[in-house]
């Protein structure tokens, strides 16, 4: 997605979100990335379980208090600790000038490095599972295949796949498509041609298309449409649920 971003009509598709009054429970920490560089994420603690880990990825916003605010919901909801990775490395775009250079920026080997670390503070018997939505819907998918035998599941919203069959086979789990009719970029198409690229992998994907647009399910986003956003969630939540359980 980071070449889609210098397109003008694809940085026009991204209305600024809107604030939110949110006091924030969760603390960020910073490790080591495997590049040997600091890295950090916002880590929401688990009450019930030591072993189930979500891996948050954010929008092309960055870590903003939206992605904070999820990662307080999805704790509270599944029972898990939550760890929403920083890729931008500290920094939260407000302009659509700006998220396009932050996602221009972020490197392939970085963000990969920050995974990687953020894997490495999981127990070796971690169950882990990611989500990510836009820019973090296709670094979710990245997750998922560099964690290997660790992921019990992957969601994608509406963030763009990889196509290359050789790192789809990587997988060792299955995948939860989240996607919108009306998105220009990451279309029906798309969709459908990821959908294939699984089949040929060998690996399985539930892919589900949704009457609405790019960023639907963000409550801070113009875009909200809030009963494909619910229905999309519960599917989310049913998936994780049987993923942790």
């Amino acid at each position: 997605m980071s070449d889609m971003s210098k397109d003008e009509e694809f940085q026009n598709e991204h209305e600024i979100p809107d604030s939110l009054a949110f006091e924030p429970s969760g603390s960020i920490i910073t490790f080591k990335a495997t590049d040997g560089k600091e890295a950090s994420l916002y880590q929401v603690s688990s009450q019930k379980s030591a072993a189930n880990y979500l891996f948050m990825i954010h929008e092309w916003w960055g870590l903003n208090d939206y992605i904070k605010q999820e990662a307080e919901k999805y704790a509270e909801e599944l029972g898990v600790t939550v760890y929403a990775l920083d890729l931008y490395d500290g920094k939260v775009a407000e302009t659509r000038d700006s998220a396009a250079v932050y996602m221009q920026a972020t490197k392939k080997e970085r963000a990969e490095a920050i995974i990687q670390g953020a894997l490495a503070l999981t127990p070796p018997e971690a169950n882990v599972a990611t989500i990510g939505w836009c820019f973090g819907g296709g670094w979710s998918l990245n997750s998922a295949i560099l964690g290997g035998d660790k992921i019990k599941g992957c969601v994608i919203y509406y963030g763009m796949p990889t196509d290359e069959i050789s790192e789809l086979k990587k997988l060792k789990t299955d995948v939860l498509g989240i996607f919108a009719k009306d998105d220009k970029w990451i279309n029906p198409e798309v969709v459908e041609a990821f959908g294939k690229n699984m089949e040929k992998a060998g690996k399985k994907s539930d892919n589900h298309i949704f009457d609405a647009d790019h960023a639907f399910a963000n409550p801070s986003s113009p875009r909200y449409k809030e009963t494909p956003a619910k229905e999309a969630r519960k599917i989310t939540l049913d998936y994780l649920n049987k993923k942790f359980n």
